[in-house]
């Protein structure tokens, strides 16, 4: 990224990286992983906290995708 550039635009491994959390289940279906092709630093986890199974996701902060997910 160019110096002087909007890190909130930064796509990139050195990106600042935030992170949404979802239930990898709801009453009807399991959750669709599907990689973000945007986002250089995106990954997921699966965790399992107080017995219920939950789905971590890290995007870069200025990935759209994740701006939507913090949204929703």
């Amino acid at each position: 990224m160019a110096e002087g550039s909007d890190p909130q635009q930064d796509v990139t491994y050195r990106a600042p990286v935030g992170s949404v959390v979802l239930k990898a289940f709801d009453d009807d279906s399991s959750y669709e992983i599907h990689a973000c092709h945007g986002c250089l630093p995106w990954h997921t986890e699966v965790v399992d906290v107080d017995a219920e199974i939950l789905v971590r996701e890290r995007h870069a902060v200025g990935c759209p995708l994740f701006q939507q997910l913090v949204q929703d």
